[in-house]
């Protein structure tokens, strides 16, 4: 028992002894505990919206009213001056909502016949389009029984009739496959390019380099292209199951898709080459790899909407380049996402593919000298 203790007591000191050891031991569960805790919410408030009224009598305008005043909206709310501004508004995710009141609605509620209420939403953002639909139906509801109370009329039933854009069975292998198409290729690219360098430096053959009549540009093109092949591979793989197996719809370009699925593999290969420079063994790249994956696919939307994270942390997501793919892959699967868009999504991956592959060339070089 006391060798027991002592070979215990032994591999104890080992770690606390080791600085990087306490620090990734200490530091990456505090800042994902930190991440997971204010990204993972399913809360919905201050939710931006639109309302058009085109009916200009006093049921419509205390219809709007009820808006007012709650905490899902918070006073967040956007008149529309016409039906052509609801698909920009939408679109361009200004809102998640839109409440189209037409110009019969006090007109027939007056008369005692059913008056409808036209409700549009931002289909992308599922989890929380389903939550403000039913407070907005608790809000119409509640407007329903005030007025027939109030007027001693036969309270009326008040139903929903949703019709679904882009994924109208409501299948959710639909949005799912686009998503991970992205999440699995970046997962692949990564493995390989993070092991890539620590595998050589843990084998002893990191040394061989040095001595090799490559320069250090070279070596850095050869430890990346590898893992940018198989994420290519991995994509191409998963982009033909999810359509030919699954029969999920691909409605937009694929040259785009490609070109796009190019540039955001590219750019996870420079963030995998710089994790692998930073490691000294296999160990710790992969490591380096689980504590980097996690927070993107968290901070990506995949798991949550980014509109649903606090304030200070949705900037963050911009240094996220699944976040970009997956709009993209999205985008292009579902609702023949137009090449202006797709470019506007690409060019934050540009930046962020450059930033990383030169600064991992300069750590780079600079472990080979």
């Amino acid at each position: 028992m006391s060798r027991i203790l002592a070979l215990i007591w032994k591999e104890l000191l080992t770690v606390l002894r080791d600085r990087k050891v306490r620090i990734s031991i200490l530091l990456p569960p505090i800042i994902q505990l930190a991440i997971f805790t204010f990204a993972a919410t399913l809360d919905v408030k201050d939710v931006p919206i639109g309302i058009l009224n085109r009916d200009a009598g006093e049921q419509g305008f205390l219809l709007v009213e009820r808006f007012y005043g709650t905490k899902i909206f918070n006073n967040k709310i956007i008149f529309l001056k016409g039906v052509e501004q609801i698909a920009p508004f939408i679109d361009e995710q200004k809102g998640l909502m839109v409440v189209s009141i037409d110009q019969q609605f006090s007109r027939n509620i007056d008369a005692g016949k059913p008056a409808t209420v036209q409700l549009i939403f931002d289909g992308r953002k599922t989890n929380t389009a389903q939550i403000v639909a039913g407070y907005t139906a608790q809000i119409v509801n509640q407007f329903n029984n005030d007025f027939t109370a109030k007027t001693d009329l036969q309270i009326q039933n008040v139903e929903l009739v949703p019709r679904i854009w882009f994924n109208p069975n409501i299948q959710y292998f639909w949005y799912n496959i686009p998503c991970l198409v992205g999440v699995l290729s970046m997962l692949t690219c990564l493995v390989v390019t993070t092991q890539s360098v620590a595998r050589e430096r843990e084998l002893g053959t990191f040394d061989q380099l040095l001595v090799s009549p490559l320069v250090p540009w070279e070596i850095l093109v050869g430890k990346i292209v590898p893992g940018i092949i198989i994420g290519l591979l991995e994509g191409t793989l998963m982009f033909t199951i999810g359509t030919l197996v699954f029969g999920v719809p691909f409605t937009g370009s694929l040259i785009l898709y490609f070109f796009s699925l190019l540039i955001f593999v590219t750019s996870i290969s420079g963030i995998g080459l710089f994790i692998s420079s930073l490691s000294a063994t296999q160990q710790q790249a992969m490591l380096g790899t689980f504590i980097f994956m996690m927070p993107s696919v968290l901070l990506s939307g995949f798991a949550t909407p980014i509109e649903n994270m606090p304030t200070w942390l949705q900037p963050v997501t911009a240094l996220i380049p699944l976040k970009y793919m997956m709009i993209i892959s999205k985008g292009l699967f579902l609702k023949a996402m137009p090449a202006r868009i797709v470019f506007a999504n690409i060019w934050p991956l540009l930046i962020i593919g450059f930033v990383n592959i030169v600064g991992a060339g300069l750590f780079f070089r600079r472990r080979l000298q």
